[in-house]
């Protein structure tokens, strides 16, 4: 989780959202990113969506091997993402600030550790008092 945390850091000093993520294969990290929707003006780089673009692509074997860390619970389009891979395992920093379908993924066979880790948490509160409206965009609210 630190190195998504380092993510959600590097994503916050290029001036934009504190989100970081990384996928694991074997406890080796093949694929790091952070939230570029707004370094990019991208409509999908989600940190999530960022770090398997980052990673590349991959077998479907690798896949179902990995575990994939985020600083935030993931949103419909980056849990559609870890099913459509299969990905078995998500770590989530927190999931106070924003629940993205837990549920559903669970539903689906995919295993949620939710960390609940405060400097995840401090770091998104902080994002969205200061930028609600950014914030609002992100994740599709008006």
């Amino acid at each position: 989780m630190e190195a998504a945390i380092e993510e959600a850091r590097q994503g916050l000093s290029e001036g934009g959202i504190p989100i970081g993520s990384v996928l694991a294969i074997d406890g080796r990290i093949v694929g790091r990113g952070h939230n570029r929707r707004v370094q990019k003006g991208s409509a999908v780089l989600h940190a999530e969506m960022d770090c398997l673009e980052n990673a590349g692509r991959l077998r479907p074997r690798d896949y179902r091997r990995a575990v994939l860390y985020s600083t935030l619970s993931p949103c419909d389009m980056c849990s559609g993402a870890v099913l459509l891979y299969k990905i078995p395992t998500v770590v989530i920093g927190e999931h106070r600030t924003f629940q993205g379908p837990e549920e559903y993924l669970r539903s689906r066979g995919v295993e949620l550790v939710i960390m609940d880790d405060e400097e995840c948490l401090q770091m998104m509160r902080e994002f969205i008092a200061a930028h609600p409206a950014l914030w609002d965009e992100d994740i599709g609210e008006e």
